[in-house]
């Protein structure tokens, strides 16, 4: 199906351009969303006398999406989220997580600005690119964690894994200083029941057998 494209659209062609695409492309998104109209000659002569104030509206957005893009592009925002310890998240994090999370920071971006090839399944810093504009982009991080605390810490740097094997390690630690306390404390009882020190030997303890007979008769 040959279109003519009202703005730049990514992998197709600029403005003014026409195209042949796919109807159900062209039928189900393009001109719906209003970036296309078919090529019929009743169309390209209206582009054509629409051209000037087009591109002026085309200019003007994409000036104040370079704006926005400015103060976004790098910004890190948090999303809460349940998850197993291997860190496999109960559900997903999807465009409209993200839109909002980023609305709650300030920024006004909708969820259909947001590109994210598959939903978000694991904790972790995922990365975003949000689409202000046909001609512009911005690129942002989500730090996916199960509360505020591991998300700083994430954002220092540190992966679920590093903090699983850190919490492993003080378990492991913890539990080698209980069977320690429980070693001494099982010698010290020892030694109050013998009556003396671990150092000191009393002979009067022990019973002794008198071999001298046996080694006579040899």
């Amino acid at each position: 199906m040959q279109i003519i494209l009202m703005e730049r659209v990514a992998k197709l062609g600029q403005m003014g351009d026409v195209v042949n695409v796919k109807q159900g492309y062209a039928r189900n998104f393009l001109i719906p969303s209003g970036k296309a109209l078919r090529a019929s000659e009743a169309n390209i002569a209206r582009f054509e006398s629409q051209k000037v104030q087009l591109e002026a509206q085309n200019l003007e957005t994409k000036t104040e999406a370079e704006a926005l893009a400015n103060k976004l592009d790098g910004k890190q925002f948090i999303v809460i989220r349940s998850a197993s310890d291997a860190g496999s998240l109960y559900g997903s994090v999807t465009t409209r997580d993200a839109s909002e999370a980023a609305e709650a920071a300030g920024f006004n971006v909708s969820k259909k600005q947001m590109v994210l090839g598959t939903p978000i399944k694991d904790l972790g810093i995922h990365h975003l690119s949000v689409r202000l504009h046909p001609e512009v982009e911005a690129k942002i991080e989500l730090n996916v964690a199960r509360s505020m605390e591991e998300a700083e810490l994430q954002a220092a740097g540190k992966s679920i894994q590093d903090l699983a094997a850190e919490e492993e390690a003080v378990a492991e630690f913890e539990i080698q200083e209980l069977f320690d306390d429980i070693g001494t404390a099982g010698l010290d009882d020892f030694i109050d029941d013998a009556g003396t020190d671990e150092n000191e030997f009393n002979a009067d303890d022990c019973d002794f057998v008198d071999f001298s007979p046996i080694l006579q008769t040899q």
